[in-house]
């Protein structure tokens, strides 16, 4: 099984004309990912390769029958790309886009309240369902199908080696997933969380934290009181000096709030088997799941 995203998805791409968008456009379709269709305005009636391309989400969605969108669109146009995702009545959208204005994302956020669509991201890897279907830049290649574990991570590149250490150990995973580390995201932690404690086949869960806010708290809180599968725990960051932001926009201490050993203590607290050395990430799920 999986959450959210299957071999049944019909991916449309906007800003598949781009550079990175044709580049991860047909990565997607090399992995057995249906893409449907491209948006960027203006280009309308081309092609990127075998994949039509559209002027706006709606004529696409209603020409192709798309429910999913992936977003390669420049930060400053990447907002707007995704409210017109969401009014072309697309089901999962993937913003990949770095650096989307905070004040843009808020309007995002609120915007989606009430809708269907679920957003993943911005500043993420993506997701993907191994053996099925990849949205996003992640490497393919280093997931295993038809596995046990769920995975959900705050970092793209934590998520790749987690995975990568997961399936060397013979460990496959139903979805992984990045949700982004910026301060404002659409899916979090908890949407996950539960998708995951949902889905029959998925039999354990893999969460990757960092420092700065107070997601990684709340998840801690939630699993304690409602997941009944394993959770295996890692948080970057143990090192990290207060004040200076670490990679992400939202991985920054702040005083004495969002320090990786209070959100470690946290998570011990609800029960969570927490991973202090990442090199030995591997062994360490092998031993609990």
């Amino acid at each position: 099984m999986s959450i959210f995203v299957d071999k049944e998805i019909k991916l449309l791409v906007q800003g598949i004309t781009g550079r990175e968008g044709k580049f991860h456009t047909r990565q997607c379709i090399e992995y057995g990912t249906q893409v449907v269709a491209g948006v960027t305005p203006g280009k309308g009636g081309q092609a990127m390769d075998n994949v039509p391309v559209f002027n706006t989400v709606q004529e696409a969605v209603h020409e192709t029958g798309a429910n999913c969108s992936m977003i390669f669109v420049p930060p400053a146009f990447a907002a707007n790309a995704i409210m017109e995702a969401v009014d072309g009545d697309v089901d999962v959208i993937v913003a990949i886009t770095e650096g989307i204005p905070i004040l843009d994302m808020m309007r995002v956020k609120n915007y989606l309240d009430g809708k269907k669509a679920r957003l993943i991201g911005p500043n993420c890897p993506g997701i993907i369902t191994p053996g099925q279907c990849k949205i996003g830049i992640m490497p393919g290649a280093i997931h295993q199908p038809g596995g046990p574990i769920g995975v959900v991570s705050r970092s793209g590149t934590l998520t790749y080696e987690v995975v990568y250490q997961l399936t060397m150990k013979g460990i496959g995973q139903s979805t992984c997933l990045g949700i982004g580390g910026d301060p404002v995201t659409g899916t979090d932690f908890i949407d996950c969380l539960k998708a995951f404690n949902e889905d029959s086949e998925t039999k354990g869960i893999v969460l990757v934290g960092e420092i700065g806010g107070t997601a990684e708290e709340e998840a801690a809180a939630y699993i304690a009181e409602k997941v009944s599968k394993p959770v295996v725990g890692f948080v970057a960051g143990l090192s990290a000096p207060p004040g200076r932001r670490m990679g992400h926009a939202g991985a920054i201490v702040s005083g004495s709030s969002g320090t990786a050993q209070s959100k470690i203590a946290v998570m011990k607290e609800a029960g969570i088997h927490i991973c202090d050395n990442l090199g030995r990430f591997g062994d360490f799920c092998a031993g609990v799941f």
